[in-house]
């Protein structure tokens, strides 16, 4: 195939996977390490969210993701920084009777107070979820309004800060196409398909080529799947013409039973893109296909 793929490393993501896997990085120095570690094993771009340290659990915290990205910065290892901005959407209704008594784990705010980390950091990505929909089992619903993403778009491009749109069905896409209408995200556009959350769209290769040929000309993508099919989905990808995603955030297993590590996932999606025939771009090389600079 003779392509050269940008992989990216989702090293913890926010999901209840602390108790079901020992390594998941949870400190600052931890997720920063398996970024690095990453990165040496192959990955362009880190995708990074936070946690508390004592328990784990998703975390907004500023003085958390600046210590993550100082810990990277101040490394011998270059990689691009591409921290979330999806925490802060989490609205958890009540029972039937009173779906407005919210849930004791809402974590529900507007755009700019999701984006405050991105605007001190200035990283060279952030994530933008590209609109609302179900998430699990129960009431959970994930917030991303049109308004609220018209804002962060609009901010994000005065501030220099590439988003990366993460569509998880075909109307975030359509959403997407909309914010390049309106001027909101500078050439190249870059889009993360997300296949396998459920309630969204599943990860399978007819949903994946749905979605990529929804896709506007002339932008960069990547795409991943969840749990067992991240690698599937890895080789599908290059199949299709993207770049591709694996990490913690999305699978926690090497093989049947075998707990992974962000870079054990990374070199076996690296020897996958190498046995299609395709090479793996270097960070610098990342940057230039992205229309990036580095800060």
């Amino acid at each position: 195939m003779n392509r050269n793929i940008i992989v990216t490393c989702a090293v913890t993501g926010s999901g209840d996977s602390v108790g079901k896997h020992p390594g998941v990085p949870v400190t600052p120095k931890e997720i920063a390490d398996a970024a690095i570690e990453s990165g040496k094993a192959g990955a362009a771009i880190a995708h990074i969210h936070v946690r508390e340290p004592e328990t784990g659990k998703p975390s907004r915290r500023v003085d958390l993701y600046r210590e993550v990205v100082e810990r990277i910065r101040e490394s011998d290892v270059d990689i691009i920084i591409n921290l979330t901005t999806g925490m802060g959407g989490d609205l958890f209704l009540g029972p039937d009777e009173e779906p407005m008594n919210l849930g004791k784990d809402t974590d529900c705010v507007g755009m700019m107070e999701r984006m405050v980390h991105v605007e001190e950091l200035l990283p060279e990505i952030c994530s933008l979820d590209c609109g609302s929909f179900n998430y699990a089992e129960g009431d959970y619903v994930y917030i991303s309004t049109p308004n609220m993403l018209e804002q962060g778009a609009r901010r994000l491009q005065e501030i220099g800060v590439k988003p990366e749109l993460e569509v998880f069905e075909l109307g975030h896409l359509s959403f997407a196409k909309y914010l390049i209408d309106k001027g909101l995200l500078d050439d190249p556009p870059l889009f993360q398909i997300c296949l396998g959350i459920r309630w969204a769209a599943e990860a399978n290769t007819a949903s994946f080529k749905n979605m990529v040929e929804a896709l506007p000309d002339n932008c960069n993508w990547a795409g991943f799947g969840t749990g067992a099919m991240e690698m599937p989905m890895v080789a599908q990808a290059v199949l299709l013409g993207g770049n591709i995603r694996v990490g913690l955030e999305d699978n926690l297993y090497l093989e049947r039973g075998v707990f992974a590590s962000n870079a054990q996932l990374v070199e076996k999606a690296c020897n996958i893109v190498q046995l299609m025939g395709c090479s793996i771009q270097t960070p610098s090389e990342a940057r230039q296909t992205l229309g990036l600079n580095k800060p």
